[in-house]
């Protein structure tokens, strides 16, 4: 039995958790909105390190942000392993390339722990929302709002 299937509860909070690197992360699944296997994408000229490119998405032109980066640790190599959360980002829509999608969570807010006064940066402190212990793991929830300052969500 999923540790999803143990909790449901009517004032629960689905996430879903992914890995980025050796790390796991998870984000609401209110902000998805569809998971998609990696496209290479179109490289832009003098954008952020970490935004990859686009890509066409059904029409629409979508920027794809390797989130390893973007989170500070070693940039992704893509790989056809990889996957594309497609999320909504206040008004905007971006796609995050991430290592693999790992569950949805269902969760209720007490399980959700502060995250350690020892994060390093400010930026850190800013995303995280909280840290989740489930079955011998530890998952950070992060603000996908706040992983984008509001000029980059522009510019996105």
């Amino acid at each position: 039995m999923t540790y999803a299937a143990r909790n449901l509860t009517t004032d629960g909070r689905e996430l879903i958790a992914f890995r980025v690197g050796d790390q796991e992360f998870c984000v609401n699944v209110m902000s998805v909105r569809e998971i998609r296997g990696w496209t290479p994408a179109t490289a832009m000229p003098h954008a952020p390190a970490y935004m990859l490119g686009i890509i066409n998405l059904r029409g629409a032109v979508l920027p794809i942000i390797d989130l390893s980066a973007r989170l500070g640790m070693k940039p992704a190599e893509p790989t056809v392993r990889h996957v594309i959360i497609v999320a909504q980002v206040k008004n905007k829509v971006v796609g995050l390339l991430v290592d693999a999608v790992s569950d949805i969570l269902t969760i209720t807010d007490d399980k959700i722990q502060p995250t350690p006064d020892v994060i390093s940066s400010e930026f850190e402190r800013s995303f995280a929302r909280g840290v989740l212990a489930i079955e011998g793991r530890l998952i950070c929830l992060i603000e996908l709002q706040s992983v984008f300052p509001q000029e980059e969500r522009e510019a996105a």
